[in-house]
């Protein structure tokens, strides 16, 4: 069922061209499956001089690991959908992207409070795409989508953070992105997938000695 509704939203993207190549998603899981995340037991970490990066918190970001798919459901599960052949054939055919042997599954539950932002940044040519997906909601939560640049850094838009909605990217020369310092009045909570190629930390995938099973 996850599945089913992951693809059909997959299937119904919205292509967008300028400044870069990306894609906006809308009802990204069913509701239900969005409210079972958003009850995971795990505290919101406050990040003190935050530098623009979140390679500096390693240690306390919440990735899919082994450990956290067998300590909750909603982690299993969703790992499981991720490294379904038929979602990975359709993401990509959204992102159009060559399915290979060698790719994995790295998810993470964030949950961003104030005083974090991110410098503007390309993804590194290991992450085959990075889809954020946004589950935070209130008044607020409407100036919290992801920055977008063009090829001189310069600010252009702000993609639309619509609850259960998402953005994906894909590594490229001129795909900057970012998140401007600003305000959060509560928990900026997402959720960010990646399938990588060649990845250093093992320790982040969430099947890290299985590559999605292409057959």
């Amino acid at each position: 069922m996850i599945a089913k509704h992951f693809i059909n939203a997959l299937q119904n993207a919205k292509r967008i061209e300028e400044p870069f190549l990306r894609w906006s998603v809308r009802s990204v899981f069913p509701e239900s499956f969005c409210s079972e995340i958003l009850k995971l037991p795990i505290t919101p970490f406050s990040v003190e001089n935050a530098d623009g990066t979140r390679d500096s918190y390693n240690d306390m970001r919440a990735f899919f690991t082994p450990s956290m798919r067998s300590q909750f459901n909603i982690c299993e599960e969703l790992s499981q959908v991720l490294q379904n052949i038929d979602v990975a054939k359709q993401l990509g055919k959204t992102c159009e992207f060559e399915l290979t042997s060698d790719m994995y599954v790295r998810a993470e539950y964030i949950q961003d409070v104030d005083g974090m932002w991110l410098e503007p940044h390309r993804d590194i040519k290991e992450k085959i795409f990075s889809m954020v997906i946004y589950l935070c909601a209130g008044p607020e939560a409407k100036n919290w989508g992801t920055d977008i640049y063009d090829s001189q850094k310069k600010w252009v838009s702000c993609m639309a953070p619509e609850f259960n909605s998402a953005a994906i990217f894909k590594a490229g020369p001129n795909t900057w992105h970012g998140f401007e310092p600003r305000k959060i009045i509560g928990v900026r909570r997402l959720i960010e997938i990646n399938y990588v190629r060649n990845w250093r930390d093992k320790e982040q995938l969430a099947f890290p000695n299985q590559p999605i099973p292409i057959v």
